[in-house]
């Protein structure tokens, strides 16, 4: 029994990687999220946003949230895709809504959209919307955007800014791998890490240590949001780092300073 377990693992082994390397891949990705949970978590952070004026539904709201390592990334290809685009509407939508409408999407037109209900405040002012991944090309946009409308989604009519600071809030599900005590990696994006922290830090507390920490610590190349995983029956705070190949120890470094300043 134990011999034809191996056998069917080498048979599977050759059909996958050596026969069909991208189905491998597939197989690996599929095997790597079944090591890791999903939890609901909520993810706050500060980014300068700008409107995208072609490439949309006419006169329709849409934002680019760009991406933190864009410049990493080009090292390596030249194509330019988006990393999160919100689609803008009138009124804020359920999280159960904007998660089984894009769930039918992707069966529908064979897509890997990851949405999540997304609140954007400019100064006093909030913008509610539907934060999309997994757009391949900006001249796709439109034709998900119709998508969406076809379900039932209305959108904000068109505004026009660039370069503006603004406040994001993101509800969405989130799988995570487990690391070390308290550090966790993303299933779903392969730059992504989270660090569990013992309390709540508000976001004026939390931009003022970020400031303070970047400028006395001897990498600061990374993005940081402060975040919630809701499990266990409660809510564990957190902090969101983004950063190409990270190290659990800057992970750890980083934990260890933002600790202190909560002392």
């Amino acid at each position: 029994m134990h011999n034809k377990i191996i056998k069917s693992f080498v048979k599977l082994f050759y059909l996958f990687f050596i026969k069909k390397s991208d189905k491998f891949k597939t197989l690996y990705k599929i095997l790597n999220i079944m090591k890791t949970k999903e939890v609901i978590g909520k993810i706050i952070k500060q980014e300068n946003i700008s409107s995208i004026d072609q490439n949309k539904l006419p006169n329709t709201f849409v934002i680019n949230i760009p991406d933190p390592y864009k410049s990493y990334y080009n090292r390596f290809t030249h194509i330019h895709k988006p990393s999160s685009i919100i689609f803008v509407t009138k009124t804020p939508n359920s999280f159960e809504n904007i998660l089984r409408t894009t769930s039918e999407i992707n069966t529908a037109y064979n897509l890997d959209l990851l949405a999540a209900k997304c609140e954007v405040s400019i100064n006093k002012r909030k913008i509610n919307g539907i934060r999309v991944r997994g757009i391949n090309r900006f001249s796709d946009i439109p034709q998900i955007q119709q998508y969406y409308k076809d379900a039932g989604f209305v959108f904000a009519k068109s505004e026009k800014f660039e370069d503006v600071e603004a406040l994001i809030r993101i509800n969405r599900f989130m799988n995570i791998e487990k690391i070390d005590e308290g550090f966790y990696h993303s299933g779903t994006e392969e730059n992504a890490y989270f660090i569990e922290i013992p309390k709540h830090i508000d976001w004026d507390d939390f931009r003022t240590m970020t400031y303070e920490i970047k400028n006395n610590i001897a990498d600061k190349n990374f993005d940081i949001a402060l975040g919630i995983f809701y499990h266990n029956g409660g809510i564990t705070e957190i902090l969101r780092v983004y950063r190409p190949k990270i190290s659990l120890e800057m992970l750890k470094t980083i934990k260890e300073k933002y600790l202190k300043k909560l002392e």
